[in-house]
């Protein structure tokens, strides 16, 4: 079965952002944002931190108010949302396997009950697409940044995902495990799958991504990436100092 197989969904929603304003106290986070992301397409954000990237995945996520029209032209009444953010925050001394964070993760039954039978074939199945399955029993804290990473890359995966949010998924990456993000952004797209994705990692996103938005806290381009990574406007882009807080 190829990757794409595996990934197959019910294929992904266009999402517009029109006029999206977000203030957080008197801190303009957002003005007037305005783009498209086309059903089935890697779509990459990009620009500097500060810039609202991280906050407009949020109010996407319906985490943070906003002001604007935010709509998302579900294709079936699935609705099946993955999230994967930027590293994971937790006690490394605990004593949880990636078995158990997958079960936390992915299941309803209490992690400390094991892998329920429900979920256990797509587990498996996540973690040998990340190439993790020969480590589920080691502890989450024993692992190294590039391979915590791909954990969060499989829990992401279940079930499978019409609309996937990534939140700069290569950062923690070493080469092995960028190579197997490449591949499962190809079969993403090849399943229909919507992918928006933060990236800092520019040569990355001239060679994976269909359309690039440069935010910095307004829209400053929106164009397929050999029109959008230019010198020029890269150069705009990131001259832009939107604020002093260190809002992503």
């Amino acid at each position: 079965m190829t990757a794409a197989a595996k990934l197959a969904s019910a294929g992904g929603p266009r999402i517009d952002f029109a006029g999206i304003d977000l203030t957080l106290g008197r801190t303009r986070i957002l003005e007037q944002v305005q783009f498209s992301v086309a059903a089935g397409s890697v779509h990459a954000i990009v620009g500097p931190n500060g810039g609202g990237k991280s906050s407009l995945i949020k109010t996407l996520l319906g985490q943070m108010p906003h002001q604007g029209q935010l709509t998302v032209h579900w294709p079936s009444a699935a609705e099946v949302i993955g999230y994967v953010p930027q590293a994971l925050e937790f006690d490394r001394g605990l004593p949880m396997t990636v078995d158990d964070f997958m079960a936390a993760m992915c299941q309803r039954r209490p992690a400390f009950l094991g892998l329920s039978r429900r979920v256990r074939g797509a587990i498996d199945q996540a973690l040998a697409q990340v190439g993790m399955l020969d480590k589920r029993k080691r502890r989450m804290g024993a692992l190294s940044g590039g391979e915590r990473q791909r954990v969060l890359l499989a829990q992401g995966l279940i079930p499978p995902p019409q609309l996937l949010v990534l939140d700069e998924p290569m950062s923690a990456l070493d080469e092995a495990g960028i190579q197997v993000f490449e591949q499962l952004l190809h079969a993403w797209r090849a399943a229909g799958t919507t992918v928006l994705w933060i990236e800092h990692d520019l040569q990355a996103v001239l060679r994976l991504a269909d359309r690039v938005t440069g935010l910095s806290r307004q829209v400053l381009f929106d164009a397929p990436p050999a029109e959008a990574l230019t010198p020029e406007r890269l150069l705009s882009l990131f001259s832009v100092h939107p604020r002093s807080e260190g809002v992503a």
